[in-house]
């Protein structure tokens, strides 16, 4: 077996997502962000490629989590926050559906710049978000129309995001949903799930037009195997979570992130 086949093996990538899956579920994220240095750097993906498989392989992840949540999603007290939702959801998929055609027309270098530079940003708010209070009061009025246009431009971000990076975006939609509209931790992670599924689908079909995806052998070798380590790891780190510091976990995986976006795409 050569180099590249060991390095891109179903039972590698199981190996490798089970871990992060773990270490997302313990902090309430999918684990993308940390997905991205590793299909990069040990699977050796060019950076559209690697972007491409994430956003696959946080599709599954999204899925999954909503399967397995189905019975426990508190959907009552979005209904104040419906408008916000929607309005999220339409910013975000728009932004999915321009950005991932914009990431197939850059260069693969200004691709990676650009990766590094939102996974820096991920790392220190990471690092950041340790130290915050888990309730605060919304910091956006009460004003529906202030809020429905500031949740449009929120969620234009977040799908700019989702699609340059390939990730299911909670890690930017329940901060804001936490600081800029008030909402309670659980709240916050349905609203997540709502809005990543439809941003996520539309990123991966328009992958998929693009003929990212024709290379069968990488959906069976490292997207399926890596979504499965990924669910496991996540339902494990959801049974943990009481039992690890949230905070401090957060800003040594945000160094942690740091440190290997710096390492795989500094170039």
């Amino acid at each position: 077996m050569n180099q590249l086949s060991v390095k891109r093996s179903p039972v590698l990538a199981l190996l490798y997502g089970t871990p992060i899956g773990l270490l997302g579920g313990l902090i309430g994220l999918g684990g993308a962000e940390f997905r991205l240095p590793v299909l990069a750097g040990v699977f050796g993906y060019r950076a559209r490629r690697a972007v491409a498989l994430n956003l696959a392989i946080s599709l599954v992840t999204v899925l999954c989590a909503l399967l397995v949540r189905s019975g426990t999603l508190a959907l009552a007290p979005l209904v104040a926050l419906l408008p916000v939702v929607v309005a999220m959801i339409v910013g975000a998929v728009f932004a999915a559906y321009a950005g991932t055609a914009f990431v197939h027309r850059i260069s693969e270098l200004l691709l990676e710049r650009i990766i590094l530079v939102f996974l820096l940003g991920i790392g220190a708010a990471l690092i950041v978000e340790a130290f915050l209070p888990e309730q605060v009061s919304g910091l956006l009025p009460e004003a529906l129309v202030v809020r429905v246009i500031a949740a449009t431009l929120f969620g234009v971000g977040i799908g700019l995001v989702s699609s340059l990076l390939g990730v299911a975006g909670g890690e930017l939609i329940i901060p804001t949903f936490l600081f800029a509209f008030g909402a309670d931790i659980k709240t916050a992670g349905t609203a997540s799930l709502l809005i990543s599924l439809p941003t996520v689908a539309v990123g991966v079909a328009r992958h998929a037009r693009l003929k990212a995806f024709d290379e069968r052998l990488d959906l069976t070798q490292t997207v399926a195997p890596m979504g499965i380590g990924s669910v496991i790891g996540a339902v494990v780190g959801g049974l943990l979570v009481g039992f690890v510091p949230a905070a401090a976990l957060k800003t040594v995986l945000g160094v942690v992130l740091i440190i290997s976006a710096v390492r795989i795409f500094r170039r």
